[in-house]
């Protein structure tokens, strides 16, 4: 039996087998093993593919991680001949026809994925509590939300189930769920990593995927595996590939944008996150960093407006699929209510307003490349709150008897009215400011590499992330700030 699990991140899991210290059935077992322990109380996983899993673990495998067990999120990271929810009833017992790309890729590095993380519906928020499965609780504190949407993939790294898991971001769902859970969260730069053969699912590029990890160099390394253009995909990141060697090299002095305003989308944010920014500018600065107080280089509220409307647009689509693959009926008893409330507003969009959001992502960038020719890095809070109780995420009873209300078929042609549209999009915003106060959106609108990194904690032992935002194409600059960061300040895992 191989008891040593905890204590190697996925490289260290990688050598081990490569040195012939431990075979990868024996590294399954303890994945699972640790799965069956705890996973009864987090609802992290919520498909076991053990059976696939020990097959594939008597192969002969190859790549950075061949033998490492591994996690996929239930959305979007398809697997051929597996089940696939996307967190909806929905689906729910359906098989991918198909792998997607990036798992293609995963499984060329060599991983042995063994189950499938929980997910809200969609991705469609920022905690992970779905109908069809239900809350994801966090390990740090079990009355707490792990966050969203791949709550599940960071709950489980956090635990000690797997060194690392997929995970895709969209609005922040990378690094919230690795802020809450105390993990490392990389969003990588838009077209840097495969998103086909799905293209619907990247929200005009806001969406992009990578994993959640224990250690900065597995990420680095899971990047070099995955990393790269593919038939059809509308963007390609710039810049040189070789995370992992670039870790070794000299970073120099970085000069550092660091905000510490206090109120994110004009709500009070919780003291300890804001401290979080200040004790990790310290840091930076004993490392030989600069750091320097700055205002954010864009309006925030713009921001979740086009990321609202962009998304409610990019829904819709995705609704009127459902509706022709499942038929109309069966789509609106089975999703829950926020996909369809988003749908609605979306079908009532004018395109105008579709294309002023695309033009407003294209104008933030411009600000944010102006930004970085003074400061390398810009250091935010990556949630304004501590990881919420799972009461607060649930929406109240009143909620959802307004929510039942505006996707009623008789309420959905009054969207088209231009008043009733703006109240129900700035009630979304409303909710957004309420929820986690995250600073996350700006870096999918435009495209932009981002980080959170689990420097911190709270006075009760709850995870804090602070967020790096960086240069289009520079995650390699951004994984050695990291790396440097981990060795001076190492994060604990949740045991």
């Amino acid at each position: 039996m191989f008891v040593d699990y905890l204590d190697y991140d996925g490289l260290g899991l990688a050598e081990l087998v490569a040195n012939g210290d431990v075979h990868p059935s024996e590294v399954l077992e303890a994945a699972i093993r640790r799965a069956e322990e705890l996973n009864p109380k987090l609802n992290a996983i919520v498909t076991p593919l053990y059976d696939y899993a020990r097959g594939r673990a008597l192969e002969e495998l190859s790549g950075l991680f061949a033998g490492v067990p591994f996690l996929l999120k239930d959305v979007h990271h398809a697997l051929k001949g597996t089940p696939m929810s996307n967190g909806s009833r929905l689906h729910q017992g359906e098989l991918s026809g198909h792998t997607a790309e990036i798992v293609r890729r995963f499984l060329d590095a060599g991983v042995v994925i063994f189950g499938k993380t929980n997910t809200p519906e969609y991705k469609l928020s920022v905690f992970t509590m779905p109908k069809a499965w239900g809350a994801t609780r966090n390990p740090w504190d079990l009355s707490r939300s792990a966050g969203g949407s791949s709550g599940g993939s960071a709950a489980a790294v956090a635990a000690g189930i797997v060194p690392m898991a997929s995970a895709t971001d969209e609005g922040g769902s990378i690094r919230m769920p690795a802020s809450a859970c105390g993990v490392f969260g990389l969003k990588p730069s838009r077209g840097r990593n495969p998103i086909g053969p799905d293209f619907s699912w990247e929200y005009e590029g806001q969406s992009t995927s990578h994993i959640v990890s224990r250690t900065v160099r597995d990420t680095a390394a899971m990047l070099d595996a995955t990393a790269g253009p593919e038939p059809g995909s509308p963007y390609v990141a710039p810049g040189p590939t070789g995370f992992l060697a670039a870790l070794d090299a000299d970073l120099g002095q970085l000069r550092v944008g660091m905000s510490t305003a206090t109120q994110v989308f004009g709500v009070p944010m919780d003291p300890p996150c804001v401290e979080a920014v200040r004790t990790t500018g310290r840091l930076l600065q004993e490392l030989g960093h600069i750091v320097e107080e700055v205002s954010l280089p864009f309006d925030e509220w713009e921001v979740l407006r086009a990321s609202i409307i962009l998304g409610a647009a990019n829904t819709a689509a995705v609704v009127s699929d459902l509706e022709a693959r499942y038929g109309r009926a069966r789509v609106r008893s089975s999703l829950e209510e926020v996909p369809l409330l988003l749908a609605s507003v979306g079908r009532a969009l004018p395109a105008e307003q579709v294309g002023e959001s695309r033009l407003l992502g294209r104008r933030v960038g411009r600000a944010l490349s102006s930004f970085h020719t003074d400061y390398d890095l810009l250091l935010t809070p990556t949630m304004g709150r501590l990881p919420v109780p799972l009461e607060e995420a649930a929406p109240t009873a009143g909620e959802r008897r307004l929510l039942r209300t505006l996707v009623s078929p008789a309420i959905s042609p009054l969207f088209r009215v231009p008043l009733l549209r703006e109240r129900v999009m700035e009630a979304q915003m409303e909710a957004f400011s309420r929820q986690v106060l995250h600073r996350t959106m700006v870096a999918n609108l435009t495209g932009a590499p981002a980080m959170s990194v689990p420097l911190q904690r709270s006075d009760e032992g709850l995870p804090l992330g602070v967020q790096f935002l960086g240069p289009f194409g520079d995650e390699a600059r951004m994984l050695r700030l990291a790396a440097q960061l981990e060795q001076a300040n190492p994060w604990p895992l949740c045991r």
